[in-house]
C-alpha cells in the first residue's frame, strides 16, 4: 500500500481547507481589531484633550468671575472713588482690601499671583502686600522685554476689557518663567483712557500646561494652545520653531480634528467660547501600542498555528488514513475483492461493512436469547441475600428485566428424587432434562412464578403477590394447588418424582433470602423424614439448641438504623424474634446469648460519630446495657423498639437540619438573584452543590411549595412594591424582576394576584 495513498490525500486536503477557513476569518477579525483599537485610541486621545480644554476654560471663566466679584466689592469701590492727597492714604481701607482678596488664591491655582492697581493712590495691592510705589513691585515681578515705564503705561495706564496677553517671558523673584496675563479694568464699564483700578492676573505657564499633563505624561507627546490671533498661550513638549513649521505646512489641514502628521497624531480642537486653538501631538508608536501588540501576537500565533496545523494535519491524515488502508487490505484479503476503477475506497468499505452489520444484527438477536441467563443470575443473587438494600434489588431487577410482580410471597424448592449418585454424565443429562420438564410444567400451570437452578437436582421457585394479605389468604392455597398439579403431571407423564418445600412468607423483597433458607431447612426435614407432598417450614418446628441471628441480618439491621428507616428496622427485629420464638425452642443459655448478641449490635451502632456527639448517648447506652435476658421477649422487643426510635430520631434530626439549611441557602440565593432572567433550577442546584431533582423534591418537602412557585412569588412581591409607585412602567418592572417578556410577566402576575399589573396599580392609586 503506498504511503501517500488517495485516502491520505483526501484527509490532508480536508484538513488544509479546515485550516484556511478559520485563518481567513481570523485575518478579517485581526483587521477589524486593529481598526477598532486605532479608532478607540484616537477617540480616547481626543476625549483627553477635550477634557483638558474644558478644565482650562472653566478656570479662565473663574478668573473672569473673580474680576466681576471685585467690581461689585464695596470696599474696593470706596477706595477707587476716594480722592487721595499726597500725604494721606486710606491705610485701613487698603489693609482691609488686602485681607478680603487673600483667600481667592486658595481655591483656584490660576489666582496664585494677581494684583489690583489703584490709580488714585498709585498703589499695587496683592493678597499679601501693598506696594505704595509700583516700582517696588516691578523689581520683584516684571516682564523680560517690557521696561518699567512701558509696563506702567501699557498695563497700568490703559483700559482693559477681559484682555489676555499671550505667553511672555517673566521674572518671578529672580526666577525666570513664562506667563499669560489676564487684565480687566474696574469698573467694568470703563472706556478709553485711564481707569480707577486695574485687576491683573498672572498665570504661570506651568499651571496651564499642567492641565495638559494627562496627554504629555501618558503618551510622551506635546501640547500647544494659541489664542484667536495665533499667539501662544501654553506650550509643552515642543519648541516654537516646530509649531511654526507645522502651522506653515500646507499639507496639514487645520480644520481636521485628528490627522497623522509625520510620526505624530495631531489633534486640533477650537474653543467655541474664546476661539482658542488646542493642539496635541501623540507619537504614532505610543498611540498604536495596543494595536501593535495585537498585530505582533496575531501574526505570531497565526504563524505558529498554521505551522502546527499543517504538521498535525499531516500526522492526522497519515494516522486516519492508515487504519482505512489497513482495513481495505484486510477486506480485500478476506473477501477476495479489489477496488474497481469507478468505485472509491469508501464505496468498497460501505458494501462490505453493510454485510458485517447484517451479520451483527443476527448476532444481537442471538444475544437476546441469552437474556434468561441474566434474569437467572439476578434470582440467584436475590435468594442468596447478596443485595444490601431494597433500592439495589429494584435497580438490578430493572436492569435484568426480572420483576417479581409483587413485594410479598413464598420461596420454595423442588427436588428431583431418586438420584443419590450424580457423578456420571448420563445421570447429569437426565437431571438436566428433568429440570427443564419441571420448569416448563410450572410455566404451563399458569401461575406467575420465577425459577432458577441450585445444584443439578433442585429448582428454586418464587411466587410473588401484591401485598401480604393476599399472600396469607389466597397465596398458600393457590401454591398448594399449583405444586400438587405439577407434581402429579410430571409423575404421570415422565415418571419424575419430586419433593416440594417452602419457607414462611416474606413481606419485603429484602427477606427473600430468609424465606429461601427456611425452604432449605424444610427440604432437609422432608428428606430426613421421607415426607411426601408439600412440606411447609411452619410444620417443621423443632427444639433447637442454637439461636437464629445470622450475620447478614445483623448488617441489614445496622444499615437500616443508620439510614433512619424505623419501620424497616422494626420489621427486621420482628423477623428475628419470630424466628427464635415461633420456629425454635431456645434454652435459657441460648436466649441469654441471643440477647447479648443483639445488645452488642446496638453498642456497635453507638460508636458512630452522630450518636457519640448526642446528649442522649449515655442514656441510650445505659438502656442497652440494662436489658436483661431474664425479661420476656415482648419486654425486650419494646425496649429495643424505643432505642431504635431514639437512634433513628437522631439520624432524621440531622437530616432535617441539613435539609433546612439547604432550603434556607436556596431562599437566600433566590432573594439575591431573582432579577436575573437567566436564573434556572440548574444554577440554583449549582449554587447549593446538589442535583437538580434532589433540591426540587427537598424544597417541596420542607416548605410545601414548589421551587418554581416560590421564585415566582418572590418576583411578584417585588413587582407589587414597584407597582405601588410611578417610577417605572410595567415593561420596566417586568425586566427588573427577571422577565424577558412583559407578556409573560403580566400572565404570571395575574396568575399569582388574580388581577393584571395595570389594574393593581390603578387600585392603589384609587
Amino acid at each position: 500500500m503506498p504511503r501517500y495513498s488517495r485516502v491520505f490525500r483526501n484527509f490532508l486536503f480536508s484538513y488544509i481547507v479546515i485550516l484556511i477557513i478559520p485563518s481567513i476569518a481570523g485575518y478579517m477579525s485581526y483587521r477589524t481589531s486593529i481598526t477598532v483599537t486605532q479608532s478607540v485610541s484616537i477617540e480616547n486621545s481626543v476625549t483627553q484633550l477635550q477634557k483638558s480644554k474644558e478644565i482650562l476654560e472653566r478656570r479662565m471663566a473663574e478668573v473672569e468671575g473673580f474680576t466681576r466679584q471685585l467690581a461689585i466689592n464695596q470696599d474696593l469701590s470706596v477706595l477707587m472713588n476716594e480722592k487721595s492727597s499726597t500725604d494721606e492714604s486710606n491705610v485701613f481701607g487698603i489693609w482691609k482690601m488686602m485681607r478680603d482678596v487673600l483667600t481667592f488664591g486658595q481655591t483656584n491655582d490660576f489666582l496664585q499671583h494677581f494684583f489690583i492697581y489703584l490709580n488714585n493712590y498709585n498703589v499695587v495691592l496683592t493678597p499679601g502686600s501693598a506696594y505704595f510705589r509700583p516700582e517696588h513691585y516691578y523689581e520683584n515681578y516684571h516682564y523680560n522685554d517690557i521696561s518699567f515705564s512701558e509696563w506702567k503705561s501699557t498695563i497700568l495706564g490703559k483700559t482693559h476689557r477681559s484682555e489676555i496677553m499671550p505667553l511672555t517671558p517673566f521674572v518671578n523673584k529672580a526666577t525666570e518663567t513664562s506667563v499669560v496675563t489676564y487684565m480687566q479694568s474696574l469698573p467694568l464699564d470703563s472706556f478709553n483712557g485711564s481707569s480707577p483700578a486695574i485687576v491683573v492676573v498672572i498665570i504661570d505657564k506651568k499651571t496651564i500646561t499642567g492641565l495638559l499633563s494627562g496627554i504629555t505624561d501618558r503618551y510622551g507627546g506635546w501640547a500647544h494652545i494659541t489664542d484667536a490671533q495665533g499667539n501662544t498661550i501654553g506650550l509643552q513638549g515642543i519648541e516654537e520653531t516646530e509649531v511654526d513649521k507645522l502651522a506653515s505646512d500646507k499639507s496639514f489641514d487645520k480644520e481636521k480634528v485628528s490627522q497623522f502628521y509625520e510620526d505624530d497624531l495631531v489633534i486640533t480642537i477650537r474653543s467655541s467660547t474664546n476661539d482658542w486653538i488646542y493642539q496635541a501631538g501623540i507619537p504614532r508608536k505610543v498611540l498604536l501600542e495596543n494595536a501593535n501588540k495585537i498585530k505582533n501576537i496575531t501574526w505570531t500565533v497565526t504563524g505558529i498555528a498554521l505551522l502546527v496545523g499543517l504538521l498535525v494535519g499531516f500526522l492526522l491524515s497519515h494516522r486516519n488514513s492508515a487504519p482505512i488502508n489497513r482495513l481495505l487490505g484486510v477486506m480485500k484479503e478476506q473477501f477476495g475483492q479489489d477496488v474497481q476503477a469507478e468505485r472509491n475506497e469508501y464505496d468498497f468499505l460501505h458494501g462490505n461493512i453493510s454485510e458485517m452489520i447484517t451479520n451483527n444484527k443476527r448476532l444481537e438477536s442471538e444475544l437476546h436469547r441469552q437474556a434468561p441467563l441474566v434474569r437467572d443470575a439476578f434470582l440467584k443473587r436475590l435468594i442468596a441475600g447478596e443485595f444490601q438494600s431494597r433500592e439495589e434489588i429494584i435497580a438490578a431487577a430493572v436492569q435484568s428485566n426480572a420483576g417479581l410482580n409483587g413485594n410479598a410471597g413464598y420461596v420454595g424448592i423442588l427436588q428431583v428424587n431418586g438420584y443419590s449418585l450424580m457423578d456420571s454424565v448420563e445421570v447429569l443429562n437426565e437431571l438436566n432434562a428433568a429440570r427443564l420438564i419441571l420448569k416448563q410444567t410450572l410455566t404451563d400451570s399458569g401461575s406467575s412464578v420465577r425459577m432458577t437452578d441450585i445444584g443439578s437436582d433442585k429448582i428454586v421457585f418464587l411466587f410473588a403477590f401484591a401485598d401480604m394479605s393476599t399472600t396469607v389468604q389466597i397465596g398458600k392455597e393457590e401454591i398448594s394447588k399449583t405444586l400438587t398439579w405439577v407434581t402429579q403431571q410430571v409423575f404421570d407423564e415422565y415418571r419424575i418424582s419430586v419433593t416440594s418445600a417452602l419457607g414462611d412468607p416474606f413481606d419485603a423483597v429484602t427477606e427473600v433470602s430468609h424465606s429461601f433458607e427456611q425452604a432449605k431447612q424444610a427440604l432437609e426435614h422432608a428428606v430426613h423424614t421421607s415426607k411426601k407432598g408439600i412440606t411447609w417450614f411452619e410444620d417443621t418446628r423443632t427444639e433447637s439448641a442454637t439461636y437464629y441471628y445470622p450475620l447478614d441480618t445483623e448488617l441489614r439491621l445496622i444499615s437500616t438504623i443508620r439510614a433512619g428507616e424505623i419501620d424497616e428496622a422494626k420489621r427486621i427485629l420482628q423477623s428475628i424474634i419470630s424466628q427464635n420464638t415461633e420456629h425454635r425452642g431456645l434454652s435459657f443459655e441460648m436466649k441469654h446469648q441471643l440477647v447479648g448478641e443483639v445488645k452488642g449490635t446496638f453498642l456497635k451502632l453507638l460508636d458512630q460519630k452522630t450518636f457519640m456527639e448526642s446528649e442522649l448517648f449515655e442514656s441510650i447506652k445505659n438502656r442497652i446495657i440494662e436489658i436483661q435476658a431474664t425479661e420476656s421477649f415482648e419486654y425486650i422487643q419494646t425496649e429495643i423498639h424505643d432505642i431504635m426510635e431514639a437512634l433513628c430520631g437522631l439520624i432524621m434530626s440531622k437530616k432535617n437540619d441539613s435539609h433546612t439549611k439547604t432550603v434556607e441557602q436556596i431562599k437566600e440565593y433566590i432573594k439575591a438573584t431573582y432579577a436575573d432572567s437567566d436564573l434556572t433550577l440548574y444554577r440554583v442546584a449549582e449554587q447549593v452543590e446538589r442535583p437538580e431533582k434532589y433540591i426540587s423534591q427537598l424544597f417541596k418537602e420542607v416548605t410545601g411549595v414548589n421551587l418554581s412557585d416560590h421564585l415566582e412569588k418572590v418576583r411578584m412581591d417585588h413587582a407589587s412594591v414597584m407597582l405601588k409607585g410611578n417610577d417605572y412602567t410595567v415593561d420596566e418592572i417586568a425586566n427588573r424582576v427577571g422577565y424577558n417578556s412583559s407578556h409573560s410577566f403580566r400572565r404570571a402576575f395575574k396568575r399569582v394576584t388574580g388581577i393584571s399589573p395595570s389594574a393593581f396599580r390603578q387600585s392603589v392609586e384609587d
